[in-house]
């Protein structure tokens, strides 16, 4: 039984490690080459300093609700929208709405939990993604990101440069430049791809009812915090979360287990490492935490 258990963790591990590799090469590599074609004032036009700081956030977390990437995949797009001029909270909205409101994760609730269930949860998150994108730059946490992958660009760099590139430079450049990020954050990767597995592979989920249950009068705090080992993917949180709600846990334990394991999961706090300083993670995880724990009580009360 040991054995069995400890080769689908194996075989787990492995699944996940590919994944997130051929992810995060593929999705850096295409934001790298979209920095190549469009000029970077056409990025700042769309999120630049020119708008308020709510209309720059709400576009952000609107970007992030559109991606359909998993929570590893933000990463990528994040260091290329800073690289790019994005102004730093809207770009930190972007990170927060991603993994929360990405079509994925909105289909997956609406098909398992109605429609009713979905819209709330939207109106929920969405406006946390833009006031902590606000709040964190107020903060000035700004200066907490390392330099990593965010190189200032020349004058005459891949954003703008004054002598049109061939086709084949610009794409060797961009690969160049993904391969360059992915080394720097593949020991992150592998580790959050390793206890992911783990804990995937080891904690039942009659534990997670029996602690997080309504017996519990801390279940929803306790579910937020359970849910970022428990994390994942959607195809897997969702399902399970649907399963914990048929088996008697509060829908407001369950929204604090998706949003805290979603926002916050393992692979993403482990990749965002190594370009976070510690106090813009810490930041970021008591934000998500928080979030998780206002929404579940929130949904708990209605």
């Amino acid at each position: 039984m040991l054995d069995t258990s400890l080769l689908e963790t194996g075989r787990f591990f492995l699944l996940l490690s590919a994944e997130l590799i051929l992810l995060f090469i593929g999705i850096s590599f295409l934001v790298g080459l979209l920095l190549e074609y469009v000029p970077l004032a056409t990025i700042q036009r769309v999120m630049g300093q020119g708008k308020n700081w709510l209309a720059m956030n709400a576009l952000g977390a609107g970007f992030g609700a559109l991606t359909p990437f998993c929570s590893c995949s933000t990463i990528p797009i994040l260091l290329g929208m800073l690289k790019g001029g994005v102004p730093f909270g809207a770009a930190m909205s972007f990170l927060v709405a991603s993994p929360l409101l990405n079509p994925i994760i909105i289909l997956m609730l609406l098909g398992l939990m109605g429609w009713q269930t979905t819209l709330m949860y939207v109106g929920m998150v969405f406006p946390a993604a833009i006031l902590a994108g606000a709040a964190w730059e107020r903060m000035g946490l700004a200066a907490d990101i390392k330099d990593v992958g965010l190189k200032a660009i020349g004058q005459s760099g891949c954003h703008c440069a004054e002598v049109p590139l061939t086709r084949g430079p610009r794409f060797r450049k961009a690969l160049r430049g993904a391969l360059d990020i992915f080394r720097q954050v593949f020991p992150w990767l592998i580790a959050g791809a390793a206890i992911g597995a783990l804990v995937h592979g080891v904690i039942p989920q009659t534990w997670i009812v029996h602690l997080a249950g309504e017996q519990n009068p801390l279940a929803i705090p306790v579910a937020a915090v359970i849910g970022i080992p428990m994390y994942i993917r959607a195809s897997t949180i969702l399902p399970i979360s649907s399963v914990l709600l048929a088996q008697g846990m509060g829908l407001g334990v369950v929204m604090a287990l998706v949003i805290g394991g979603a926002g916050a999961s393992l692979p993403e706090v482990t990749l965002l490492s190594a370009i976070f300083k510690r106090r813009l993670i810490a930041t970021f995880v008591v934000t998500v935490l928080l979030v998780a724990i206002v929404t579940g009580f929130v949904f708990s009360l209605v």
